[in-house]
């Protein structure tokens, strides 16, 4: 038999593949969790601050941190590149 993985170690690999976000549905559904056991590692992992969450419509979508970070980072230079080409 084999042993059971970390489940934050999964919920993190999830996330590694899917820099878009991925709502607490759809880490469950990856991770083969429930959606209440998932729900309580993420809230864990964002505790922890290795998860950063949002609302996006009714949706609360779930990011690594350093990834959201650097997203945010590459929007804010777009918009300053085009406001310069204006």
């Amino acid at each position: 038999m084999k042993p059971k993985r970390e489940p934050k170690k999964t919920i993190v690999d999830i996330l590694k593949k899917h820099p878009e976000g991925l709502t607490l549905q759809g880490i469950s559904v990856l991770s083969s969790m429930s959606r209440l056991t998932a729900t309580k590692y993420i809230h864990e992992l964002m505790g922890e601050g290795v998860i950063y969450q949002r609302k996006v419509g009714i949706a609360k979508l779930c990011y690594l941190k350093e990834r959201f970070a650097r997203l945010v980072k590459e929007e804010e230079i777009i918009d300053k590149l085009e406001k310069e080409l204006k």
